[in-house]
């Protein structure tokens, strides 16, 4: 059986982070997914948005603070859970939401592709020239273990998943 969720979309606001009583941080964010089509009727093209509850834990909360804010175009990868909880009036509630467990920076906001479900993907290792590496430390998020190497099927394809 398989949980996952891969989405690709801007934040709509910057993320809320708190702390909790036992020091673990959290992060929630809303994040607008769009897409587009063509009206049968009309022949106009229209665009409809999704938005998806987006939660961060510890290290990944500590870097979305540091890194994320409203408009930057977002890689995200979790899994999708529902809660049940009651509100202040007492009504029984439930929410679903995607727990990240990795994301990517694709663009920040004022780099263009300003609708939603436009973007511009990241190059290939073929196609990009090596970066140099900065020094010192590095933020991580929970990343995904990396998938064996030269076993049956591998044609060498960087995919992320």
């Amino acid at each position: 059986m398989v949980n996952r969720v891969t989405l690709i979309g801007r934040l709509g606001a910057d993320p809320e982070i708190r702390t909790l009583e036992n020091g673990v941080m959290v992060g929630r964010f809303g994040l607008a997914t769009s897409e587009n089509y063509k009206d049968r009727q009309s022949g106009e093209w229209k665009e409809t948005t999704e938005w998806h509850d987006v939660v961060v834990w510890r290290q990944a909360a500590e870097r979305a603070q540091r890194s994320l804010t409203k408009g930057t175009l977002l890689y995200v990868e979790g899994k999708l859970t529902h809660r049940k909880w009651q509100d202040k009036e007492g009504n029984n509630r439930k929410t679903t939401e995607v727990v990240a467990s990795y994301f990517r920076i694709m663009g920040r906001p004022g780099e263009g592709n300003a609708g939603g479900g436009n973007y511009t993907p990241m190059p290939s290792a073929e196609s990009a020239p090596a970066a140099p590496r900065p020094s010192g430390p590095q933020p991580t998020a929970a990343a995904p273990a990396a998938p064996p190497t030269g076993g049956a099927g591998d044609d060498g394809e960087d995919l992320p998943f």
